[in-house]
């Protein structure tokens, strides 16, 4: 584009009175291109190009408007690459006086008409400040614009990090209470069967050491069970075989064979449950069997499950108690408020004397 400016200055030079003034209009488009080619086009780089341009810019209008008054076309391109090189507001608007001065020179020498040199180029001036100022707004307006999308890139990057660090997060958290809901307290079982077996086989007792190392095998395999299916994401072994109903009587005749204490189980169950509110109410069941297991030296315990009007999952045992007020929730009882809060459900601990009740309420929309 530049070029082909150059070219028409050229052929408007072609009007000049006289060798010697064509000779010197084209020696400064030359110089001009010149210029424009060694610097002027790298008006982003560092440095003092822009301005060595733009100066060779302004001695190029005034000398082509000098040679002919019809060069002062030359303002046209001149003006906005003086506000394009330098961009600065203040700067601009010395260049943009510089090149109106010296073009208002040339078509004064070229002429001899003061009165329209400064009537043109006070229109020409005004015209171009004017416009250079609005243009410098609407970049400005862009670099702003600019400045706000790279912003905003980076907020959703970090937001984007921040997402996959809490799903991380919370799925330590899930995995972590699943493990203690199903594999530790299958270990834990393990252990206190194979306490018992040893005892046993001290004792010479070796019927009832047998008896207890099928239910060590047992309790082994679950544990691999459940291991399996927390590595497949699948439902509790318990629930494949059937309803929560079903799960809570197997879980009960379990935990009575491997540890003694009496289990009733009672299920009311008068409407369908979704599956993942089933493995909720069978891990609380589990969790609330394991601390009966290890705190409350209790001789019986309570599993009741209702599952229609009221949606509430009850175990009660006739153990020793804790003070609920000296109490600090081990993990078990902070997992099972976590996983409860996620279902939108509640867990209310009460212990005395006579013994420990957990009460699992579930809202009647949660399903």
């Amino acid at each position: 584009m530049l070029g082909g400016s150059a070219i028409t200055v050229g052929i408007v030079l072609l009007d000049s009175d006289g060798p010697w003034m064509l000779a010197l209009g084209l020696g400064a488009v030359a110089v001009f291109l010149g210029s424009w080619f060694w610097f002027g086009w790298r008006q982003d780089a560092p440095g003092p190009g822009g301005a060595i341009f733009v100066i060779v810019a302004v001695a190029f209008a005034g000398t082509v408007t000098a040679v002919t008054p019809s060069a002062a076309v030359v303002q046209c391109f001149v003006f906005p690459l003086a506000w394009t090189c330098l961009r600065r507001i203040a700067s601009s608007l010395v260049a943009s006086v510089a090149i109106a001065l010296a073009v208002g020179i040339g078509m004064y020498i070229s002429d001899g008409s003061w009165e329209q040199s400064v009537s043109i180029e006070a229109f020409s001036l005004a015209f171009a400040i004017g416009l250079g100022l609005w243009i410098s707004q609407i970049a400005d307006q862009s670099n702003q614009r600019r400045v706000l999308l790279e912003e905003l890139e980076s907020a959703q990057e970090q937001l984007a990090l921040l997402n996959r660090d809490s799903g991380i997060t919370s799925e330590r958290e899930r995995l972590a209470r699943e493990i203690h809901d199903t594999i530790a307290q299958d270990l834990t079982g393990i252990v206190l069967l194979a306490q018992r077996v040893s005892r046993e086989l001290d004792a010479g007792e070796t019927a009832a050491a047998g008896a207890q190392l099928v239910l060590l095998e047992e309790s082994a395999r679950t544990a691999l069970a459940e291991t399996r299916a927390l590595v497949a994401a699948s439902a509790p072994p318990s629930l494949e075989a059937g309803s929560i109903a079903g799960a809570l009587e197997r879980l009960g005749e379990r935990f009575e064979r491997e540890t003694a204490i009496a289990v009733s189980v009672l299920a009311e169950v008068n409407e369908p449950v979704d599956r993942d509110l089933e493995v909720v109410l069978l891990r609380c069941a589990q969790e609330g069997l394991a601390n009966v297991r290890k705190h409350s030296g209790a001789s019986r315990v309570a599993v009741h499950l209702r599952w229609g009007p009221e949606r509430s999952l009850q175990v009660s045992d006739n153990g020793a108690g804790f003070e609920l007020g000296a109490a600090t929730d081990g993990y078990g009882l902070r997992g099972m408020r976590d996983r409860l809060a996620l279902a939108g459900g509640t867990l209310d601990v009460e212990s005395g004397a006579d013994g420990t009740t957990l009460l699992v309420t579930l809202p009647k929309g949660s399903s």
